[in-house]
């Protein structure tokens, strides 16, 4: 292999790469629009996480009882509103 031919590799490689890297995806017109069910449930599963998250963290002594009291009731509470809407949706 010639150095020219070796530059020739590189440079296709180069722009091969290139163009994998930032060439556009037609990702956002494949996918369905949420609807609001959709966002709610994933919320759900985003305040039950926060709820473990909170748990552990209370366990492991990161927090105080005070705050992680405060902390839980109104993510207990965001949540118990959350499904509310859920079930309403639901049965529409």
């Amino acid at each position: 292999m010639t150095s020219l031919q070796g530059f020739l590799a590189g440079v296709f490689l180069t722009l091969a790469l290139l163009v994998y890297t930032f060439w556009p995806e037609n990702v956002f017109a494949s996918q369905r629009e949420k609807t609001r069910l959709d966002y709610l449930l994933e919320r759900k599963e985003q305040l039950y996480e926060n709820l473990r998250d909170l748990n552990f963290e209370y366990r492991a002594g990161k927090y105080p009882e005070e705050d992680f009291l405060a902390q839980r009731a109104l993510l207990e509470n965001e949540t118990a509103l959350l499904m509310t809407e859920i079930e309403l949706l639901q049965q529409a």
